[in-house]
């Protein structure tokens, strides 16, 4: 009789310990399908923001591109000031 009570607790300790690695399996779960949308709604924005800087790097470089070969002479003055203002700066230190 003894053996049948203990057989018993034993099954009974197994089940809620099978529960328990349910429940467990199945947060887990939940959680990697969450970390894993969210990683890959970052990689989107991250790609729209990238694409974005690029587009705006590129609109900059043609008009810089622009301004240089409408007016040469003043593109070299200025280069020329921002050489001696980079210059004077660094010297300081």
């Amino acid at each position: 009789m003894m053996q049948s009570s203990e057989h018993g607790t034993t099954d009974q300790v197994a089940e809620k310990a099978h529960e328990a690695v349910n429940m467990a399996a199945k947060t887990a779960g939940k959680a990697e399908e969450y970390a894993r949308e969210h990683a890959s709604h970052a990689d989107e924005r991250i790609r729209e923001v990238a694409a974005n800087g690029r587009q705006r790097a590129d609109d900059v470089l043609e008009r810089v591109t622009s301004y240089v070969r409408e007016k040469p002479l003043m593109s070299i003055g200025m280069a020329f000031v921002a050489g001696v203002l980079y210059k004077t700066l660094t010297r300081r230190r």
